[in-house]
């Protein structure tokens, strides 16, 4: 409880002084209690002065980039909630620099040998210093001897007690933030508890690097076949949570737009292949990188895409597919009608909406997109709009496609870089129609067929016990008992009640300290 309130207090004063409190002021004026508190808090202790020609949002970035891992992390974060800080400030956040100085060589192999013991630690014949360094992690190049091979690795290690620290400081910040939502009702809509605990979910997730690992193996795995496509080898045997080992890249990066030119690599082609394989991943396989930035794509001498940096993943379940697939050609063929029915047949709009005025919705969102020059023309804006639309029909947003539409977007903008005439939808055209013909095939609709039936032929021993718990379950509602409408988060609600608790017992302390304290004197 204690080192809670102290992490608190900590926190409180770096918010004070690096600028982020002045800057969050600038954007919403926050409540006169909260000012006045961390105006307390940061008496005889300098402030920050940042760069007042820069915009708001650009010098909240500074802030949080001063403040370190969980403030970076959280900016980041938020930067995918628009819904809770704004368009604005949201696109300001996604320019936040995940750079930070980097930890001694020293320390690393001392990571690596406990990691991947000390038989495997002496196979590794060379680590250079560190060549980039992050809030979580950094990385080293190195030679290995691999099953009687020397090979060029790559190994990125997390920082030395990285998930205790970003833990301690997220402890903190929800009780923070548990605080402010019970102080002020407004704060309530913004479910600042659920924000942080989701961060801190997401990220004790890329603090285990065995998920990186498998995650970058199941892209391999899937694209191996794809010409034009490289994931980059694991070496399992030197991967371990703290520890991610894979074939160093030997590539230009996708940026170098004069290097790709000099070593003949045409642009166009390169732009085209980018989508495409994006498309591919997410459409066919269902699976797809989430973090396809300049950063992190690589180009080698024959002209293959290299992607690195799997800590973000996107996964769509084949009913998603095919509906994006539908929904995307639809509006190729300009077909909005089709558009309209394929969001019903998935359930995505409500049954008593008017089919005719969501058909006439997508209209207004197709006719402008395909007014406009080729080279303005995005297939990720349509999907931004799209969703917009649909929310107005009471659909709910799917997290996934929300992904999606952020990857598709980045994809764009980096193809576009490379050749900005690029004709987004005669790309995508040829991987949707394959989709398309695949998925309704008489040989996938036979697979489905045989699937089905093999499904339900397992069931039918279970029957009898199913047709029983079916008519307790209706009994339970026709009594008001159950009710199918509300989604509990076990994990969250035993977060919140132990905020609950802290918070009583801190009142209890409080006022005993006061009590105590009248008796003495």
């Amino acid at each position: 409880m204690l080192n809670r309130v102290f992490q608190l207090f900590k926190i409180a004063r770096r918010l004070s002084t690096s600028g982020a409190i002045e800057t969050i002021n600038q954007i919403y004026t926050l409540p006169f209690v909260i000012n006045t508190f961390f105006n307390l808090i940061s008496i005889g202790s300098e402030k920050k002065a940042l760069n007042n020609k820069k915009l708001p949002g650009e010098k909240l970035c500074i802030a949080l980039e001063g403040m370190g891992t969980t403030f970076i992390k959280l900016g980041q974060f938020l930067a995918t909630r628009p819904d809770i800080i704004g368009e604005d400030l949201a696109k300001n956040l996604e320019k936040l620099q995940d750079k930070l100085p980097a930890f001694d060589t020293y320390e690393a192999k001392k990571i690596i040998r406990k990691e991947v013991g000390e038989s495997q630690f002496k196979n590794i014949l060379e680590l250079s210093e560190p060549i980039a360094a992050a809030s979580i992690a950094q990385v080293h190049i190195a030679k290995i001897k691999n099953e009687n091979e020397n090979n060029q690795v790559a190994i990125k290690i997390l920082r030395p007690n990285i998930e205790k620290l970003f833990n301690e400081e997220l402890d903190a910040l929800m009780l923070f933030a548990y605080i402010i939502e019970n102080t002020f009702s407004k704060a309530k809509r913004l479910k600042l508890v659920e924000v942080i605990y989701l961060l801190r979910e997401i990220t004790n997730v890329e603090m285990d690097l065995r998920f990186e690992a498998a995650a970058a193996n199941e892209l391999y795995e899937n694209t191996k076949n794809d010409k034009g496509f490289n994931v980059p080898k694991i070496y399992w045997n030197y991967t371990s949570k703290k520890v991610l080992t894979l074939d160093k890249v030997d590539g230009i990066s996708i940026r170098e737009q004069e290097k790709l030119q000099e070593n003949g690599i045409e642009l166009k082609m390169l732009a085209e292949n980018l989508i495409q394989h994006f498309l591919r991943q997410a459409i066919r396989d269902g699976f797809f990188h989430g973090d396809m930035h300049q950063g992190n794509l690589f180009v080698d001498e024959k002209g293959n895409i290299i992607p690195v940096d799997f800590g973000i993943m996107g996964r769509l379940d084949k009913n998603n597919r095919k509906f994006l697939a539908e929904i995307l050609f639809g509006f190729i063929q300009r077909d909005y009608v089709k558009v309209a029915e394929v969001h019903f047949k998935a359930g995505l709009v409500p049954q008593n909406a008017s089919k005719e005025e969501f058909a006439q919705a997508l209209r207004s969102v197709g006719e402008p997109i395909f007014g406009q020059t080729i080279k303005d023309i995005s297939g990720g804006n349509l999907l931004a709009q799209l969703f917009e639309i649909t929310e107005k029909f009471n659909m709910p947003t799917q997290t996934p496609l929300l992904l999606l539409q952020k990857t598709m977007v980045v994809v764009e903008g980096v193809s576009r870089k490379l050749y900005p005439e690029t004709n987004i939808w005669e790309v995508s055209r040829p991987i949707l129609e394959d989709w398309i013909k695949d998925v309704k095939s008489p040989k996938a609709t036979i697979d489905t067929a045989i699937h089905t039936s093999a499904e339900i032929l397992k069931r039918i021993p279970d029957f009898p016990d199913l047709m029983d718990k079916a008519n307790y379950a209706l009994q339970l509602m026709a009594e008001g008992k159950l009710n199918l409408g509300t989604r509990s988060d076990k994990n969250l609600e035993i977060e919140q009640m132990k905020l609950k608790n802290f918070r009583n017992n801190l009142i209890i302390t409080f006022f005993g300290i006061v009590i105590l304290a009248l008796l003495v004197f």
